[in-house]
């Protein structure tokens, strides 16, 4: 009877922790509504929900993201997708499409390209469907080829000129230039910025905006915190999302590129002086990625370049 009576004890402790968090992903739009299959594996799609049917997270709420000239997809106080150019090209990472402008037909979304030699940004405004209980991870996917490759080659432009941000494109058609020993083969002034600011959803309290920060990745994953103010610091394992030269990443054409940020803390200070806050269903995430006139290729997004993954608390 007392082994019975621990298995019990021990049951009823541990059930709430097994049954308790989830994976979430979430992106721009009613995630299991406007998800575009060409972009997530049926693994990914179990996880994308009905924030506003399931979860009755409001379409719409607050007034921090006014609608303006560079929104393409989403309305004032909701989910967005904000691009410099027009969304209104093809879909590069599709092999099998067809077609050219603005005639396209692929399996994806249209995307807004930001060409070589040109500056240009993409934001994404996207709420977060779970309260996170970990680290949040920035997942960020769009095409990127060498200059003029889908001009000259179209929907077969990915299997010859595929490339990377920070690239050092060499002469000709669709060439890498090597490099010496000694000499980086990124050119660091030509990667894009990025930047990830949190706002307060209908489901928190009122806080002002703070920047997230990232964990760089691999590193020893230790913060590093003022001695008097605790506040963090920027260092060798972390990197507040602000945009500047030191939050720069590098993207791969089509492939999955994760920032990893750490989970906000109430009371907690940042690299920039902002007072960080638990968050919750709701909350908005404002990610942008701002491309450099030193770009040396062309670089597409669209409305599902970004979402946010991560384990949230369960719902039910």
């Amino acid at each position: 009877m007392k082994w019975v009576l621990v298995l019990l004890a021990v049951f009823f402790m541990v059930a709430p922790a097994m049954a308790g968090e989830d994976p979430y992903i979430g992106i721009v739009g009613n995630d299991a509504a406007a998800y575009r299959a060409f972009y997530f594996s049926p693994k990914h799609i179990q996880f994308l929900f009905d924030t506003v049917g399931l979860f009755g997270i409001p379409d719409v709420f607050g007034s921090q993201d006014p609608v303006n000239q560079y929104t393409r997809v989403g309305v004032s106080g909701g989910e967005q997708f904000r691009s410099q150019t027009l969304n209104n090209q093809a879909e590069v990472c599709d092999t099998t499409g067809t077609g050219v402008a603005p005639n396209f037909v692929d399996r994806g979304l249209r995307n807004a390209v930001t060409p070589a030699g040109n500056a240009g940004f993409y934001e994404w405004w996207i709420r977060l469907p779970k309260k996170p209980s970990g680290e949040i991870n920035i997942v960020l996917q769009c095409g990127v080829l060498k200059p003029n490759a889908f001009a000259a080659y179209g929907y077969g432009s990915i299997e010859l000129c595929a490339a990377e941000t920070g690239e050092r494109v060499g002469f000709g058609t669709c060439v890498r230039q090597e490099v010496d020993p000694g000499v980086s083969p990124v050119n660091q002034t030509a990667l894009p910025m990025i930047t990830a600011v949190v706002f307060p959803g209908p489901y928190n309290v009122a806080f002002s905006p703070f920047h997230l920060t990232a964990f760089k990745n691999p590193s020893s994953y230790t913060l590093a915190f003022d001695p008097v103010t605790a506040a963090m610091s920027n260092n060798v394992n972390s990197q507040v999302l602000d945009g500047s030269t030191n939050a720069r990443i590098l993207l791969k054409a089509c492939m999955d590129k994760t920032v990893v940020t750490k989970l906000p803390v109430t009371g907690q200070i940042n690299a920039l002086g902002e007072t960080e806050n638990d968050l919750e269903a709701g909350d908005m995430i404002q990610v942008r990625v701002q491309v450099p006139r030193q770009n040396t290729v062309d670089v597409y997004c669209h409305a599902q370049s970004v979402r946010l993954a991560g384990v949230g608390e369960s719902a039910f």
